[in-house]
């Protein structure tokens, strides 16, 4: 357009040009574009469009046929046109291929129903990347590829959607970049579709960590209960049904609760918390004797089964003790159940050191039986992939008191280190430790970094985004010390989603 008439074109022109219904979509490629240093964008004019650098390096890679991101279809390999593409990393069209994308199984990771897929073509995978992947003799399907200990878990990016099992499993390639089919892209939202009809109760339900995880894994959330007060903005900000309801949990009346098949509760840890006061079911605010209450909900409904979390010490409180009398008083309610501690960096490819016990019960013995803890995956993402760009002032320590016990010992951007209130001590294993309630009111584990600006703590965005929070998820105005304390009270998304997705297939096969 700026070679044939010497100006940018407007955004209502590109607009037209495209057919786009909404100027939102064009926005969204532009940033882009400014991102990858193409354009740049003048804010007082309507031809703003520049282009900063040319574009060099076009290679045309082969489409050879689609590739499907719903149910497999068969493998076509015909190539029928190319297409053209800028990517730094690629040298050679040689040993890559593209393919049109059929279905939407993988929305969730970005990839639409008409986009393009680059392949990479190679014949092994990492655990979490996106392959091309051959089953039942000659199915192509595009999803994200797991090894588990005699299969493989086929994963779509859909929350709708459930993952598929295969023991043997033939890689074509691996996707390395997406070409996306310039329309007007569904809003994502959270969706309260669910194939199998599961209705769970969101107890001590927090900012909604466990609810996220169980709805992605195809769960329905019917009732969703806390004692907080502040929660509330933060969760009914980001549902829209379901809404939290505030109250004691020992108040709530078996009537008040509607019909549901699973309970799910990361009841008080403070109680038995190595960070906390170590009192058990002896807490003497009354944290630790909440877990009868859900033994008194239990026993009354009957559910299908439950999902508990709690911290790791819960394990070896009391020498054994405490967590002997909560097996015991579930099992006699008549469950089976499994439990381990999972760590997040090792179990949610989130770099977060958090070790929680989770503990899965089943009134069904079948699905006991056939229920599995998710496997290890592998930690791809880094500290620095959640950072926000452009951090307040109000979050670094320049200029402040405490600056002067940091900066001798804060030295290096991309670790994270903590105050412990005397001294700094540097994390070395490359993840954020464990976050906690009171890490943005000077408590000990508070979360420190550098970057290009200063020494700064975590910003309460940052800490959603340790736990595995979306980018979507809202955060209302609230204060930062009320913030910290609900992300650090909270779980981790995605070690709930592995353990609910696991739930559900191990219920799918009867």
């Amino acid at each position: 357009y700026i070679s044939e008439n010497g100006i940018s074109p407007t955004i209502e022109e590109i607009r037209k040009k495209l057919k786009l219904k909404a100027i939102s979509t064009i926005h969204e490629h532009i940033s882009s574009l400014e991102e990858k240093g193409y354009l740049t964008r003048s804010e007082n004019s309507a031809r703003s469009l520049s282009l900063k650098r040319e574009i060099k390096s076009i290679l045309e890679i082969p489409i050879i046929g689609r590739i499907s991101a719903g149910l497999p279809i068969e493998a076509i390999e015909n190539s029928e046109d190319t297409i053209s593409i800028v990517n730094p990393s690629i040298k050679t069209a040689k040993g890559y291929y593209a393919l049109r994308v059929v279905g939407d199984s993988m929305i969730d990771e970005g990839i639409f129903d008409g986009d393009i897929v680059v392949i990479k073509k190679q014949s092994v995978a990492e655990n979490g990347q996106t392959v091309v992947a051959i089953i039942d003799e000659n199915e192509a399907t595009l999803k994200k590829l797991y090894r588990e200990k005699t299969r493989y878990r086929l994963e779509p990016r859909n929350q709708n959607l459930l993952p598929f099992y295969r023991k043997e499993v033939e890689v074509r390639g691996i996707v390395i970049q997406v070409i996306s089919n310039i329309t007007d892209k569904p809003e994502k939202t959270v969706s309260k579709k669910t194939k199998h009809g599961f209705k769970t109760i969101d107890l001590f339900a927090g900012v909604g960590g466990i609810r996220l995880g169980f709805e992605n894994a195809g769960f329905k959330t019917v009732f969703a209960n806390d004692f907080e007060s502040k929660c509330k903005d933060t969760y009914d900000l980001n549902f829209k049904d379901s809404k939290l309801i505030v109250e004691d949990i020992r108040k709530i009346g078996i009537d008040d609760l509607p019909k549901f098949d699973f309970l799910l509760g990361g009841f008080p840890c403070q109680a038995f918390s190595i960070a906390g006061y170590r009192q058990g079911f002896e807490d003497e605010k009354g944290r630790g004797n909440l877990f009868f209450d859900i033994a008194r909900i239990i026993d009354a409904r009957k559910p299908e089964g439950f999902l508990l979390e709690n911290v790791k010490n819960l394990k070896s409180h009391d020498g054994g003790k405490t967590f002997r009398i909560i097996q015991e008083t579930l099992e006699g309610l008549g469950y089976f159940l499994k439990a381990k501690v999972l760590n997040t960096m090792e179990y949610g490819n989130i770099p977060q050191n958090r070790e929680r016990v989770y503990i899965v019960g089943f009134k069904n013995k079948d699905y006991y039986n056939e229920f599995e803890f998710p496997e290890p995956v592998k930690l791809t993402v880094k500290i620095t992939d959640l950072l926000e760009k452009n951090v307040p002032e109000k979050y670094y320590y320049n200029g402040k008191p405490l600056f002067e016990k940091l900066k001798d010992f804060v030295k290096e951007e991309g670790k994270v280190y903590q105050w412990r209130r005397q001294y700094v001590r540097e994390n070395k294993s490359g993840v954020c430790p464990t976050l906690t309630a009171n890490m943005g009111t000077g408590g000990h584990n508070v979360p420190i970094i550098k970057d290009k600006k200063g020494i700064r703590k975590l910003t309460p965005l940052e800490c959603a985004r340790l736990q595995g929070f979306p980018d979507w998820y809202k955060l209302p105005d609230l204060a930062d010390s009320v913030l910290y304390k609900q992300f650090g009270n909270s779980v981790s998304v995605p070690v709930i989603e592995a353990i609910g997705r696991q739930m559900m297939e191990a219920m799918k096969r009867y």
